[in-house]
């Protein structure tokens, strides 16, 4: 419990961070595309740390990567991944920068071929969220491994299961706050 007496996802009960991610982002559905792409980037950096590390330096991911605008990143070269390699605000791994322009790239040929991202996602819940058991424990989910598949498919890279179910929690395409959480009910 907090100090408001509400009840949380336990990831978000003590740490003032995360429970302010959780109460206003995390789980709410998102629709805008850029918006979606940016958290998947943002949830491929997080794989194998802590997801308060990577909210912690969003701001300065967003200046790295141009606010994360596609058309942007997607023109990176050489010169751009060694300043971003050389930036101690984020998280400096070479194959999680090169994914994210790879993933530019990606974005806007979905664009080009007529699609919407958004679309595209959301199809895959057919537009509303799933319910998730309420457990607060899962790391995988069909609806996550078949549109790792898809990404993967239009040539996304870092976008395997696990990361795609975790975004699809934090965009709202599965309600997976726990049972007891306040915040399930608003998903529904």
């Amino acid at each position: 419990m907090t100090s408001d007496d509400r009840t949380r996802c336990h990831w978000a009960r003590t740490d003032a961070l995360l429970q302010a991610y959780h109460d206003t982002e995390w789980g709410v559905p998102e629709h805008d595309s850029r918006a979606l792409w940016e958290k998947l980037m943002l949830d491929g950096f997080q794989a194998g740390l802590s997801w308060r590390l990577i909210l912690s330096r969003r701001e300065a991911f967003r200046v790295a990567f141009a606010g994360f605008r596609p058309e942007i990143v997607a023109g990176y070269g050489e010169k751009e991944v060694g300043q971003l390699l050389a930036n101690q605000g984020i998280i400096r791994s070479q194959t999680k920068i090169r994914a994210v322009i790879r993933n530019a790239r990606a974005y806007l040929a979905i664009q080009e071929a007529g699609e919407d991202f958004s679309g595209l996602v959301w199809d895959s819940v057919q537009g509303k969220p799933v319910m998730g058991d309420g457990s607060g424990t899962a790391t995988r989910s069909m609806v996550g491994n078949e549109l790792s598949a898809s990404l993967k498919k239009r040539g996304f890279s870092f976008v395997g299961p696990v990361i795609v179910h975790a975004w699809m929690q934090a965009c709202g395409l599965i309600n997976d706050h726990e049972t007891e959480c306040f915040c399930r009910i608003r998903g529904k």
